[in-house]
């Protein structure tokens, strides 16, 4: 058997730090503790990205949520029900259509296409023919529920009416639950529920 001269003889194969009588079992249990310190280091590596993506993860699932809904966001939702629910039951037989028009600037969803719908088919004719006037003023309101984009408040009304056929007022107390929706940083009115 000749051997080539360019080929590297097994003592050239191995690395300078390995003595030339190496085995080939030697290097391969090197080999596999190089391997397994490799491993180990993209374990802890992504043990630390699983840890970093498990804290942004409760961030915006626990935390982010709590700033959205903090005491100033309570005060907005509250204010939006109340007006919004003064504008939907206070009206004059003069001023109808502009006062239909301001409730309507509270309301979205199903529920603005409700009102829109009532107001024109029925109410509307009711008011002007009865000549009613009807004004409503929030005695108490609370938030009951509050998430960033939707909230439910409880609201105490008095309202008071009076028509042509009956011009002394009529005091009637009343309660609500108005859930509302956040759209484009305003609070709407989605829902008006007499409790």
């Amino acid at each position: 058997m000749t051997v080539d001269d360019d080929s590297p003889t097994e003592a050239e194969n191995l690395r300078p730090d390995e003595p030339t009588g190496t085995s080939k079992r030697t290097r391969t249990r090197r080999w596999i503790r190089q391997v397994r310190s490799r491993w180990r280091a993209i374990v802890l590596a992504a043990l630390v990205v699983a840890a970093i993506g498990l804290a942004a993860g409760v961030y915006y699932v626990q935390y982010r949520p709590e700033q959205q809904t903090d005491a100033a966001a309570a005060d907005s939702a509250k204010k939006a029900a109340e007006d919004g629910a003064v504008a939907l039951l206070s009206y004059t037989p003069e001023n109808l259509t502009g006062d239909i028009a301001t409730a309507k600037s509270y309301l979205t969803g199903d529920f603005l296409t409700y009102y829109t719908k009532f107001t024109e088919q029925i109410a509307s004719a009711a008011a002007t023919q009865k000549q009613i006037t009807s004004s409503a003023s929030v005695v108490r309101a609370g938030v009951a529920e509050l998430k960033p984009d939707s909230a439910v408040v409880l609201l105490f009304i008095n309202k008071q009416s009076l028509s042509k056929d009956n011009p002394t007022p009529v005091l009637t107390p009343a309660t609500v639950r108005v859930s509302l929706t956040k759209v484009k940083d305003s609070w709407l009115i989605a829902k008006f529920e007499p409790l």
